[in-house]
């Protein structure tokens, strides 16, 4: 009987770290998607096309330089995950949900990208919160 529980609980956790393993992964793809957003837009203004009308109208250089702190945030936070560290899960948590929101006020200049990362943030976000995901 004490083995079925040591075999379960084991079987449980390789289950939730690989969970992690997937939202680290994911987390690493998305800052590095956030930073070269982030550098297009700090390098070229034209890069992106203005949107006239928005209610959230920033410059474009602007959303270049929250994309990429929040990048490298993101990357820094996956590689936390990737080493087990209890914190990199609530930063991690935290920095998907505001990439998220990021995202969301993006969409005018790059719809399908926007969705595209918004999709894979509310992914991280799961794997993240499965029970049992960060143990130490």
């Amino acid at each position: 009987m004490t083995q079925n529980r040591t075999v379960e609980s084991q079987a449980d956790s390789g289950w939730a770290m690989s969970g992690v393993a997937f939202a680290a992964t994911m987390m690493l793809m998305v800052g590095a998607f956030h930073v070269i957003a982030g550098l297009a837009a700090i390098l070229n203004d034209e890069y992106f096309v203005l949107v006239r009308g928005y209610a959230f109208d920033l410059d474009i250089t602007a959303w270049g330089w929250i994309h990429l702190v929040l990048g490298l945030g993101v990357v820094a936070a996956g590689v936390g995950l990737f080493s087990r560290a209890v914190w990199a899960a609530a930063v991690a948590l935290v920095l998907t949900v505001l990439s998220a929101i990021d995202n969301f006020f993006f969409i005018p200049y790059a719809p399908f990208w926007s969705l595209l990362l918004i999709a894979l943030d509310v992914w991280i976000i799961w794997a993240l919160t499965r029970p049992r995901a960060i143990r130490t």
